[in-house]
């Protein structure tokens, strides 16, 4: 037995002669004795032959053709350009806005923008809204996603390289991404999936190559090239995470894999001593930590940078947060509240709204004035505290609302009892034992505004200010009201609720308002309340001031992490396009994008890449357990090293794709076929890499040595491929398409698109393309201006043709029923399930306009627009307020200025007009 320095001085020898070894030759022939991989090569990226440079560009320049032809079709607002182009509009605004998603894709789509002229006044409102005629740089900002998904396809490349497969499975790997519809449709419009699979591509490849380097043993590591990709790495997770929080499922792939390193690393105690391992394992925390944690900040703080001015996302942000954008801050105010004082009243626990009142009756109960929670500030906002009884003066009590301006300070203390005189309707909040119009349960007291000018009010205006200690700021706050530090309650004497708001919107009538009742077990949250805004004749310049605490970037990056998550996890509501993950593998549903002049944009998947992808899963998964089963009893397969190499590149591949899905079991949000997209990437690359070991590295099947077979039967995979994309591309790129056509290709009714939406002949639609424009500003149909412009040349003798209006036979009306999938059901269907199940009206009743053969054609009263759910993943309204502005209740205004009220009512929320809605079917969109 040799001596163990001589097996370290063979071991160091070894090291140097693996040095001398050319890159792209395979590194150790036998098992080696530290902790480099058996059967690895080299397979640097950056020395690629030149024919390999010559085939990728090759494939990058089909893919910039395939992504970018006609991209400026359609030329009006698409899916969820509704929203991430909007959130452009407000980023060059710099209007405050609340999104589910990290910044960093929203920030380079509007950058596109901005750099080609884009001035953020078109707000991207509704789907179908036109960017020709304002000027919109459409084109431009849908270059940036389109761009990326061009880059996907030399970077599954150069990863399927770099993982040592051969250049012609390389370019199959290309091949498939660039005719995958799906990819494709997604790539061509202003969305931030083509965005998030680069950079998860870009991660992948990184780490590919990081890992070669990492394989190839001691002689590598911490060198140049070790420490590039490593921190290439990190940059790809922090650039993932910074546009979906999907890249989450990206970090625990790369993290997964960097524990099995260290693993490895820890049971290598000839070449790696603990000092070692420990630099191993501060260079992965610092370069897959601490890179992307930066990362992600730094957009966070770009981003805060960017959005100074109140928006409509400012409500779902604390008060702190809110004060610190221009014109929300406020000055410093009187910190003591005393009798007489005017002050402004903020809920505590839902996103901070202002106790309102407006001179609005509720419709039911008592149909006295409305109590509701407003998120903006405004006049309405304002009560004047009183005493339950009037100050005594010199002649006797001194009588009116304002009896204590000229008293000295009496200060509001714990247990007082108070009375709450709105300015500017001289009513007071009330309550009584009457149910509120929406809450109606027993436990539910309405809260209202009752009274005159002049009336004293009654018993029923009375509250007990009951202070709750454990959430003051200071002892003072304990004792008495003081601005902002005192949090408290409002208990009705008379009936012993407490005022109470949750987040139950009010109907129309109340503007869609968050209601505010009187509750008797209120939650403790929902009862709290604090004062604002301070007021006070009698407290001067040198009175105590209190102001927010300045949250600083922390305080605001923390808070608004937790609102994006809340606000996520709440997206639960089901929708018409919404799928499971069940679905996804297989290609079970897709997702109505846009429709309009007889045209559709459906997001579908290729289905023999798709299928073909999940095949290599399920190849792989099958392979495993066999594998394990025969290990299990013994064999001693993984001595070959074929057989190990395949398990664990594959494995790795197919480990990304179960990191990329089945997260998506575990929620309950809605789930759409796009949150697949990271996962097939993975799985197309798992497809890859199981042909090119089939094909290429297991000598058993013989076909090594035949190599044409395996080109062969890469050009005929991708000729199917090509195929099945041609005839599913009028829906990637909204092309014409003829009703066979399509009605041949939908091979399931869950492919759900409606084939009646095109033309029975590729003909009428150059017929109606010339006054398309005209067409789709006039509501007239192209037809009609087409007869207009005949010339003088024209054949009299012709019979004239009918124009569209005057074919139309007979509007039809229907009502479509669908299950809870989103399956057609029919009129059979629909009777044998009533009396069984509920119906929930989730599609409206549309207009169907035929002509004399049964052909069914636009019609602006139809609805013209376009069809297409919008996106759940988006900015949602704060729950204190909609869209909806408040019209005059009586014939006296109930402000001094009604028009400036109405207009800042008006400007809450967005979220209902806002909404994309498909015009063809008047259907509710995606959320």
């Amino acid at each position: 037995m040799a001596p163990k320095g001589s097996n370290r001085a063979n071991s160091q020898n070894d090291a140097v002669q693996r040095l001398e070894i050319p890159r792209g030759t395979q590194v150790s022939k036998g098992k080696p004795s530290d902790y480099s991989s058996h059967g690895v090569t080299d397979n640097d990226i950056f020395l690629l032959p030149s024919s390999d440079l010559q085939l990728l560009g090759i494939l990058t320049a089909i893919a910039a053709a395939i992504r970018l032809f006609r991209i400026y079709q359609p030329s009006s607002v698409v899916f969820d350009e509704v929203h991430f182009g909007g959130f452009a509009s407000k980023y060059i605004k710099g209007k405050f806005f609340m999104d589910v998603h990290p910044p960093l894709a929203k920030l380079l789509i509007t950058l596109a923008g901005w750099l080609a002229g884009f001035n953020g006044d078109f707000d991207f409102k509704d789907i179908g809204k036109d960017y020709v005629e304002p000027s919109v740089p459409y084109v431009a900002m849908r270059l940036l996603p389109a761009l990326m998904g061009v880059m996907t396809v030399p970077t599954i490349f150069l990863t399927l390289k770099a993982a040592g497969c051969r250049t012609m499975t390389a370019a199959m790997g290309a091949g498939l991404i660039i005719f995958e519809n799906g990819l494709l449709t997604q790539s061509r419009l202003i969305l931030l999936d083509s965005p998030l699979i680069v950079f998860t591509a870009f991660t992948a490849l990184a780490w590919t190559c990081f890992t070669n380097q990492h394989e190839q043993g001691p002689s590598r590591a911490f060198d140049p090239s070790w420490w590039f990709w490593l921190t290439a790495t990190g940059v790809g997770l922090g650039a993932t995470v910074s546009v979906k929080w999907v890249g989450l499922f990206t970090i625990a792939w790369i993290g997964s894999l960097t524990i099995l390193q260290l693993w490895v690393l820890l049971g290598d105690t000839k070449t790696v001593t603990p000092r070692l391992w420990f630099k191993h394992f501060s260079a992965r925390v610092f370069c897959l930590i601490i890179i992307p944690m930066a990362f992600y900040m730094a957009l966070f703080a770009i981003h805060f940078v960017c959005l100074v001015n109140p928006g409509d996302g400012d409500g779902f942000m604390s008060s702190e947060f809110q004060a610190t954008l221009n014109s929300k801050g406020m000055q410093d105010v009187p910190v003591d509240v005393a009798l007489g004082s005017r002050v402004s009243l903020r809920h505590h626990n839902t996103q901070g709204g202002y106790l309102h009142s407006h001179n609005h009756m509720y419709p039911t109960g008592s149909k006295q004035q409305q109590i509701t929670l407003y998120p903006h500030k405004d006049e309405n906002n304002i009560w004047l505290l009183e005493n339950q009884t009037q100050p005594e003066g010199l002649d006797g009590p001194i009588t009116g609302p304002k009896a204590w301006d000229t008293l000295d300070p009496i200060f509001i203390q714990d247990g007082a009892i108070i009375k709450l005189y709105h300015i500017t309707t001289d009513r007071r909040l009330h309550s009584h034992d009457v149910r509120p119009p929406v809450s109606e349960a027993e436990w539910q007291n309405e809260a209202s505004a009752y009274g005159y000018e002049g009336f004293e009010g009654d018993a029923n205006d009375l509250f007990r200010v009951e202070i709750v200690k454990s959430m003051c700021d200071g002892a003072e706050a304990k004792k008495r009201l003081r601005t902002i530090q005192t949090k408290f309650k409002l208990v009705h004497v008379m009936t012993g609720c407490s005022l109470f708001s949750h987040k139950v919107k009010l109907p129309d009538w109340a503007y869609e308002q968050q209601e505010v009742t009187c509750a008797k077990q209120g939650t403790l949250p929902n009862s709290i309340w604090y004062v604002e805004q301070n007021e006070h004749p009698m407290l001067g310049a040198n009175a105590e001031k209190v102001n927010y605490r300045n949250p600083g970037f922390l305080g605001k990056f923390w808070e608004l992490q937790k609102v994006m998550w809340t606000t996520n996890a709440g997206l639960v509501d089901s929708h018409a396009w919404d799928s499971r993950p069940p679905s996804w593998p297989i290609l079970r549903r897709g997702i109505n994008f846009w429709g309009k002049d007889h045209r559709q944009i459906y997001l579908i998947g290729n289905p023999v890449i798709w299928w073909s992808s999940t095949a290599a899963i399920a190849v792989y998964l099958t392979f495993k357990g066999l594998s394990i089963l025969r290990w299990q009893r013994g064999y001693q397969d993984y001595d070959n090293v074929n057989f190990k190499r395949f398990d664990y590149e594959i494995g790795t591949t197919v480990l990304g794709w179960a990191f990329h899905y089945f997260p998506f079991y575990l929620m309950q949000r809605q789930l759409f076929l796009h949150h697949y997209f990271p996962a097939l990437y993975f799985a197309i690359m798992a497809l890859c890499q199981i042909y090119d070991f089939t094909t290429n590295r297991i000598s058993g099947l013989g076909l090594k040595e035949r190599p044409a077979i395996g080109r062969g039967g890469i050009a005929a995979f991708l000729a199917l491929s090509i195929v099945a994309f041609t005839l599913y591309a009028p829906l990637s790129y909204g092309n014409p398409w003829t009703q066979d056509a399509c009605k041949k290709v939908k091979l399931f009714d869950t492919w759900d698109w409606d084939c009646n939406t095109f033309h029975t002949d590729l003909a009428q639609y150059s017929a109606g393309s010339p006054s398309a424009a005209n067409a789709e500003k006039t509501g007239t149909p192209s037809a009609n201006l087409q007869n207009e412009e005949q010339t003088p040349g024209s054949d009299a003798n012709v019979t004239p043709q009918p124009s569209v209006a005057e074919s139309i036979l007979n509007r039809e009306e229907k009502v479509e029923y669908r299950d809870q999938d989103g399956n057609l059901l029919d009129e059979k269907q629909v009777a044998e399930l009533e009396g069984k199940v509920s119906f929930s009206t989730r599609y409206e009743t549309r207009t169907r306009v035929v002509d004399a053969d049964g052909n069914e054609i636009a019609d602006g009263s139809a609805g013209a627009e376009g069809f297409a759910p919008p996106h759940p993943d988006v900015d949602r309204e704060p729950e204190t307020a909609a869209d909806v502005p408040e019209n005059d209740g009586r014939d006296s205004p109930a402000t001094a200025s009604l028009d400036g009220d109405i207009g800042k009512e008006k400007a809450v929320n967005e979220a209902k007009t806002g909404m994309p809605r498909p015009a063809s079917e008047a259907k509710e969109a995606t959320k």
